[in-house]
């Protein structure tokens, strides 16, 4: 297949008119920036093959989620192929095409069930890629606890990571943890060479976050939310994170977590190399508004807003790609910012970037043709079209 007449976005984070993609079954072949001719010399930049005109759309790789919960009433702690299924069914045709789920703050039984149904999953035909694990809990702070079950928090327990991460095939990526709480500093300096921690869920003081990220802990997750916030005379785990050498942060973009400024502060302090964009959704996204459940309790969801009875914020109802177009449009960020923080930052952070990430040569052809308002136009899954309106 011949990708012609796009706006490619390339892996120097730019946009190159009239370019030209080649896909060989589920691989890009060859990309040619501002392509007019081939050059007839064994080059690559022309073969036989189905040509697609992309009529000067933009084309960017398909979105990495690394912290989500769910999709389409199913979740990832539900354990079973039926979930993974539509949730990778749901994320795929929304433009998310590899994704790594999360699991919650619940009994090691579930989690351990959980790691094993991503272990033994296998892709379907129309589903995202499902390229590893979030492990969101028990390892955090019970002042902090936000959506998770507070029953089940757990003290830090590295042979309690390392069964769950042996059930689940080594596939965990990212392991949430709380440095203040006991044991936690020494867990993440023993685990960072198996699991990348990130401070999540906590009241740390800045000393002590410093010295997580010292140990290892070199992510945030989901920035501002169930942690101190920036104060002047106590910074805490946000002031740590932006001063350290490199410490990466995720952000939901969903224009209900966090103000716009606070979103556009952040991108200022991190800078766009050290920003992921997130979801961190969870079953309701893509239903209608009503009563659902996450990590064993109910959640209510009202114009997009996902909350406990408490009121308490329990992830969002917004998918990825709703979040990358609202942080561009409604918040101001440049397009070539978010799409990189949606694509090639999740990738590099999880460590999938040989697959995923950009639009290169021996990459897996997950793409995304969209038009400049980010109307998704057609997704590309593993070089066939899921769908294409153009």
């Amino acid at each position: 297949m011949i990708l012609s007449n796009g706006y490619v976005y390339t892996k120097d984070f730019r946009f190159a008119p009239n370019s030209r993609i080649l896909v060989n079954g589920e691989r890009i072949t060859k990309v040619k920036e501002n392509f007019t001719s081939c050059c007839n010399k064994g080059c690559g930049c022309a073969t036989s093959g189905e040509v697609v005109d992309l009529k000067g759309l933009l084309v960017i790789p398909g979105l990495i989620d690394v912290h989500f919960h769910g999709s389409v009433g199913y979740d990832m702690m539900d354990g079973t192929e039926e979930s993974l299924d539509a949730i990778a069914k749901y994320q795929a045709k929304s433009g998310i095409t590899a994704i790594c789920p999360a699991t919650m703050t619940m009994p090691e039984k579930d989690i351990v069930k959980a790691c094993e149904n991503v272990r033994d999953y296998k892709v379907k035909e129309d589903g995202a890629d499902v390229v590893g694990i979030y492990m969101e809990g028990p390892f955090i702070s019970p002042k902090k606890v936000g959506a998770q079950n507070p029953e089940y928090v757990h003290k830090p327990d590295v042979d309690f990571f390392r069964r769950c991460n042996k059930a689940s095939g080594n596939k965990i990526k990212i392991m949430a943890i709380a440095p203040e709480e006991e044991g936690a500093l020494a867990a993440i300096k023993e685990l960072s060479g198996e699991v990348l921690p990130s401070i999540a869920h906590t009241v740390t003081a800045y000393d002590v976050a410093k010295k997580a990220i010292a140990n290892g802990a070199k992510h945030l997750t989901h920035l501002y939310n169930a942690m101190p916030g920036l104060a002047h005379r106590d910074p805490g785990p946000i002031a740590a994170a932006a001063d350290a050498q490199w410490c990466e942060a995720e952000i939901i973009c969903d224009g209900i977590h966090i103000h716009p400024s606070a979103v556009r502060a952040a991108f200022r302090m991190f800078g766009e190399d050290k920003m992921l964009l997130i979801s961190d959704s969870m079953m309701a996204v893509g239903l209608e508004d009503g009563e659902y459940e996450l990590g064993g309790q109910k959640v209510f969801v009202k114009n997009r807003v996902a909350t406990l009875a408490s009121g308490t914020i329990a992830g969002s109802a917004t998918n990825l790609y709703d979040c990358m177009k609202t942080a561009h449009l409604k918040m101001g960020l440049p397009l070539e910012t978010v799409v990189r923080c949606a694509s090639y930052n999740p990738a590099r952070s999880i460590k999938v970037l040989d697959d995923y990430g950009t639009i290169e040569e021996g990459k897996v052809a997950s793409l995304l043709v969209i038009d400049r308002e980010l109307n998704l136009k057609g997704v590309l899954l593993r070089g066939k079209w899921l769908f294409k309106n153009f």
